[in-house]
C-alpha cells in the first residue's frame, strides 16, 4: 500500500521568447519564421524566435552587428512594444494564479509558484496542465522547471527549455 506524498515543490514558469511570442499573437504570418524584437531605440536584440536562434543571431547583440544575417535570411524585425508585453504578462500571471494565488512574479515573463499542495505523483501532470492552460488562455508558450527550491527550479527550467517540463 503506497501513501500519497507531498513534498516542497517550487515551479518556475518562464514564457518562451516572450516578446516574440507576444508579437506572434497579433501577427500570425510570422509564426514559424525567424523573428527578433529590438530594445528601446532599436539598439539591441532583446528577444529571438527559435528560428532566429538557429541562424546564430545572438541575444543582446547590437542590431547593426546582426543586420547582414537578418537581411540575408528575411528575419522579421520589431521594435519593442512594452505596453503590449505588460498586458500579456498580466494575463499570464492571472492565469497562473489559478493554480496557487501565492505567486511571486520574478520578471515580466517569469514567476515562481509553490505547487506543494499537489502530490508528488501528480506534479508532472500539473506542469503539463499549467503549460496547456497558459497557452490556451493567453497564446503564450511556456517552459516549467519544478524543484524543492527556487534556485533548483531555475536550473530545472533551463533544462526544461529543451524538454518543456523538468522536475528534480
Amino acid at each position: 500500500m503506497s501513501s500519497t506524498q507531498y513534498t516542497k515543490k517550487i515551479a518556475l514558469i518562464d514564457c518562451n521568447s516572450f516578446y516574440v511570442s507576444c508579437e506572434r499573437l497579433f501577427n500570425p504570418k510570422i509564426r514559424k519564421k525567424p523573428v527578433v524584437v529590438l530594445s528601446n531605440n532599436d539598439g539591441c536584440i532583446i528577444s529571438r524566435s527559435n528560428e532566429a536562434k538557429t541562424l546564430g543571431i545572438k541575444m543582446g547583440e547590437p542590431y547593426f552587428k546582426e543586420k547582414d544575417i537578418i537581411v540575408k535570411n528575411g528575419v522579421q524585425v520589431f521594435s519593442s512594444n512594452y505596453s503590449l508585453y505588460g498586458d500579456i504578462s498580466r494575463r499570464v500571471m492571472r492565469t497562473l494564479k489559478r493554480f496557487n494565488s501565492d505567486i511571486e512574479i520574478y520578471s515580466i515573463d517569469e514567476a515562481f509558484l509553490d505547487l506543494s499542495n499537489f502530490s508528488d505523483n501528480e506534479i508532472e501532470n500539473v506542469g503539463h496542465e499549467i503549460r496547456s492552460i497558459v497557452l490556451k488562455w493567453t497564446g503564450i508558450p511556456t517552459s516549467i522547471g519544478i524543484a524543492k527550491t527556487k534556485t533548483l527550479s531555475k536550473v530545472a527550467n533551463h533544462i526544461a527549455k529543451k524538454k518543456t517540463i523538468w522536475c528534480c
